[in-house]
């Protein structure tokens, strides 16, 4: 099976809309997982064009009927899918402890706006990145293949690093 991961679009506070580059990686995708911060249910209308989507709730959406985590089966895998700690943001022990309290084989979360793909003992976390809003890091998505109990994740850039936080623009020189 193979599985698209996406995470923090930020639709349309902090960007308009999905990159066209994500529709043409989750192309033949069987399944989309939303790693919250979705903001509009639009984002998982349009990624349900593709496949359906499994999505949770982030810190930055307003209730959009979402639940904080999902477990999910795929083959002979147990995959659990949050938005993320808190604090600190992306920190693997709690993450670690949290695929343990879930039970699962691998944890998929966003929040960090960072790709990542670590093993933590017999936990796999992972976390696609930001297609809209990365942080010192490229635009970025994921792909998770599942045959039986083998995995696979990639890391998908779809764009060039960016820095929006500062428009010189306004500074006369």
């Amino acid at each position: 099976m193979l599985i698209g991961i996406i995470s923090d679009t930020h639709i349309p506070i902090r960007t308009e809309s999905i990159p066209k580059k994500v529709f043409e990686v989750f192309k033949g995708v069987d399944l989309i997982l939303h790693c919250g911060d979705i903001e509009v249910k639009s984002v998982i209308e349009e990624l349900e064009k593709i496949a359906p989507v499994i999505a949770v709730h982030g810190n930055c959406d307003p209730y959009i009927g979402y639940n904080t985590h999902e477990i999910i089966e795929v083959e002979d895998v147990k995959i659990g899918l949050t938005h993320g700690v808190v604090y600190p943001k992306g920190d693997t022990q709690q993450l670690y402890y949290l695929a343990r309290e879930l039970d699962v084989d691998i944890l998929v979360s966003g929040h960090t706006h960072k790709p990542m793909i670590q093993q933590e003992g017999e936990i796999l976390l992972l976390n696609p990145g930001s297609p809209t809003q990365p942080r010192l890091s490229e635009p970025s998505v994921m792909l998770l293949e599942i045959n039986g109990k083998e995995v696979d994740a990639e890391v998908i850039k779809i764009g060039k690093p960016t820095c929006k936080a500062l428009d010189f623009s306004q500074f006369n020189h």
